[in-house]
């Protein structure tokens, strides 16, 4: 007879990812216990596994409650998994090999009824099998023997990324408090292409009986369909809190259908369905847009969601400030519900934006953060600006700054070590009006707000002296000065102080007055804001290529650079461009800035029959849209001539022909 109870030590908790727990493991006549090793408990906070009691570090497994024993080999040597009969499973690793024939004695001797079972896992590495559905959990198998299991209740999301393939999202760590001292990449998203067609029954005929007519459906569709059943991301059963329809949302761009339960919220599109807990609800903003017409209410998550390979960290809903709408609550869902009866009412009838706002601040238990006091030139609570080529409005608030819709951006004002004024002197002189914004922050990535109307420096000035942020002019924070303010007057400028700062900025670069004066007479001589745009150090490269990507011109204006440099920016772009065009459903031919490349940027523009037009130019203190314009005429003009070169009846595509073309884009000068 043997002992009454077998103790394995060293061996891990592993039900929940990511827990680095170790303890002790002691099989007996009442179950089977876990506890953790001294100073292992840290690791357990902030997570929830059944039957496993925090502060003391214990999981008891009562032998009634067991259906089945499980032995296998895993990452850290063998394992033990225990599967309940109420349908949760526990992991339990680190056993050695010469561990199996003990646990086995110690289960046929102390735990009657139960026997150790040996699971093979496949490790032939293919990537082909058959995926069955077991309990709550996705076990794919190769030639009949598992190869890994996808539990249900870990997948955030799935949807058909194609008519044959579904993607399988999953979500993030549990717990703030977990060690992940080892764990340097997680697994985000898992594809399965699934081929084929499959019968499945109709749901019922037109007098309402049961049909035993079949159809022919995707095996994609079912399998995705049958993903949402298990891990709970389709139709929720049950009654919701509130239910909000067809609410139009900019990140991520669709309508969705928001349903608010007690610990969550359910996102639902016609192709993606996202589930959200609560507690990844990190920020709430609601300001109106500059039109006064319609509102935005932001939610800031933390993980975001995420759709492919694109992650969005907030979503942006927009309201019509004027639509109104009566709303009823219901508190007597379930238990978990009733806590919000002291923070929300009954009922609502008021504007839509106000009532989304007020029951997400309810729900989530955040503070909602609206416009401030600060109001623009023309009365608006944000001033219209861009962030590198996307247009928004910057809203200034009472502790950061918030830009908005796309790419939304929340920057506080404890992050901010100083803010640049950029081309302010420039645009007193009524030819720039616009000016630029430079945030120099604490960290690493700094920011630049570009293309904000003039008017609005006043505003924003008197903002930050309120708010006590350091402000600093484009002269101050560098010894260069900027050409377009050498052109100002400096007898109108004299009485500001404009001159001066100019005449400092251009003693600092070796320039004395008599330079500044010519300089202020040859740029009077235009009026055209476009004095710069083929400037000989402002186009770097103009290459075309036929709808094959293979170059049939090329002209290098640098004469520092070879032309391979240029034949491989035009090659790399093709691919960008290829990518744009696939995911856009505009008939614009005008791409705008396809990369960045040191001191350079590349513009694509693409004509109807597939050709390519790149241009390389050099980086300059323009706002985006304005140097957007510039580009774009450049690109029409190059392709009127291109044009009108091939439909020349005596044009031959050869090499000399080349010379026709240079000749076009030398007249375009």
């Amino acid at each position: 007879m043997g002992p009454s109870r077998v103790d394995f030590d060293d061996i891990y908790l592993a039900t929940e990812p990511y827990v680095r727990s170790v303890g002790q493991v002691r099989v007996g006549a009442s179950g089977i216990g876990w506890k953790a090793a001294e100073g292992e408990t840290d690791a357990l906070e902030g997570i929830n596994i059944p039957g496993l009691s925090l502060p003391a570090g214990m999981l008891a497994l009562q032998r009634d409650d067991i259906r089945r024993l499980q032995w296998q080999r895993v990452a850290r040597g063998y394992g033990l998994r225990v599967f309940m009969k109420n349908g949760t499973m526990h992991k339990l690793d680190g056993f050695s090999a010469e561990d199996q024939d003990t646990m086995r004695d110690a289960v046929k001797r102390l735990l009657h009824g139960l026997s150790l079972e040996t699971r093979d896992i496949s490790t032939k590495g293919w990537n082909w099998g058959k995926p069955e559905f077991q309990g709550t959990s996705l076990t794919f198998r190769v030639e009949n023997r598992p190869m890994f299991d996808l539990p249900m209740a870990f997948v955030s999301n799935t949807n058909l990324a194609n008519k044959n393939e579904v993607s399988v999202e999953f979500q993030p760590p549990r717990g703030r408090s977990l060690k992940r001292k080892s764990a340097v990449d997680e697994l985000v998203e898992v594809r399965f292409y699934v081929p084929g067609t499959t019968s499945v029954k109709k749901g019922g005929s037109d007098d309402g009986k049961e049909s035993d007519a079949e159809e022919e459906v995707s095996a994609a569709s079912v399998f995705h369909e049958t993903i949402k059943d298990r891990a709970d991301l389709g139709q929720v059963t049950g009654d919701s809190i509130v239910q909000f329809p067809e609410i139009l949302c900019l990140t991520p761009r669709g309508r969705y259908n928001i349903d608010m339960f007690a610990t969550f919220l359910r996102l639902r599109g016609k192709t993606y369905d996202y589930k959200i807990p609560y507690q990844h609800v990190q920020r709430l903003f609601l300001v109106s847009k500059p039109d006064e017409l319609h509102m935005m209410f932001i939610v800031g998550l933390n993980p975001p969601i995420r759709q492919g390979q694109t992650r969005y960290p907030y979503l942006v809903m927009q309201f019509v400030r004027d639509e109104e709408q009566a709303v009823d609550l219901k508190f007597d869902v379930d238990e978990a519900s009733r806590q919000f009866e002291t923070r929300l009412r009954a009922h609502y009838d008021e504007p839509v934006y106000r009532i989304v706002a007020t029951v997400f601040k309810g729900v989530t238990d955040k503070r909602l953060i609206e416009g401030g006091a600060f109001r623009g030139y023309h009365g608006s609570q944000g001033i219209k600006a861009s962030l590198k080529a996307s247009e928004g409005t910057l809203y200034p608030l009472d502790k950061g700054f918030l830009f908005a819709p796309k790419p939304t951006l929340y920057i506080p004002h404890s992050e901010i070590a100083s803010i640049v004024f950029s081309r302010v002197e420039a645009s007193s002189s009524n030819k720039m009006r616009t000016f630029d914004l430079k945030f120099n922050m604490h960290g690493p990535q700094d920011y630049q707000f570009v293309s904000i109307n003039r008017e609005e420096h006043a505003s924003l000035e008197n903002y930050m002296t309120e708010h006590g942020i350091k402000m600093l002019s484009e002269l101050n924070e560098s010894t260069a000065v900027s050409y377009a303010g050498l052109d100002m007057d400096s007898d109108e400028e004299g009485g500001r102080g404009g001159a001066g700062a100019i005449t400092k900025g251009a003693a600092a670069m070796g320039i004395d007055d008599e330079d500044s004066e010519e300089d202020e007479d040859f740029v009077a001589e235009s009026e055209s804001d476009v004095a710069e745009e083929y400037d000989e150090n402002y186009i770097h490269c103009i290459a075309i290529l036929n709808r094959h990507d293979n170059p049939i011109y090329l002209r290098n204006f640098d004469e520092q650079q070879e032309d391979v440099k240029y034949h491989y920016l035009a090659h790399t772009s093709c691919d960008i461009i290829e990518e744009r065009l696939a995911q856009s459903k505009s008939n614009e031919l005008f791409l705008g800035l396809l990369q960045t490349v040191g001191e350079m940027v590349v513009h694509g523009y693409v004509t109807n029959t597939g050709h390519k037009i790149i241009l390389v130019s050099s980086v300059s203190a323009e706002s985006a849209a304005i140097r957007n314009t510039r580009v774009k005429e450049i690109c029409q003009s190059i392709h009127a001539a291109y044009v009108a070169l091939v439909c020349n009846p005596f044009y031959e595509n050869n090499q000399d022909e080349k010379l026709e073309l240079d000749l076009a884009i030398e007249k375009l000068q």
